[in-house]
């Protein structure tokens, strides 16, 4: 485990209700393909923080890449309603790009 992840997990540790320090380690799990333990982290934030906008589009993708679709979708659909209700334009039009993009993908 490299020093980054660490540091991360260290503080993810000793501040156990902070999501910024789960969503950046669950960042980093997924550079080194920990795939599952950045699911728990991405999955821990949206349950106990659903105002953390950010986890819904990274969470998302990552169902997809695990052939979840569904979760995938209505992930990104809770999202897009979460940026919403926060009048965050930016991250609204990402995550409906993204579910443009894998309603397509699930047509074909």
């Amino acid at each position: 485990m490299n020093k980054r992840i660490s540091t991360l997990a260290k503080a993810v540790k000793e501040n156990p209700d902070d999501s910024f320090y789960k969503f950046t380690l669950a960042l980093e799990m997924l550079k080194i393909d920990e795939t599952g333990k950045a699911k728990v982290l991405f999955e821990a934030i949206k349950n106990n923080d659903p105002e953390y906008v950010g986890v819904y589009y990274h969470l998302a993708k990552l169902y997809e890449k695990l052939d979840e679709n569904k979760k995938a979708l209505k992930t990104y659909k809770e999202g897009i309603k979460i940026a919403e209700s926060q009048n965050d334009l930016h991250t609204k039009s990402e995550l409906s790009s993204a579910l443009l993009n894998l309603e397509f993908e699930i047509e074909d």
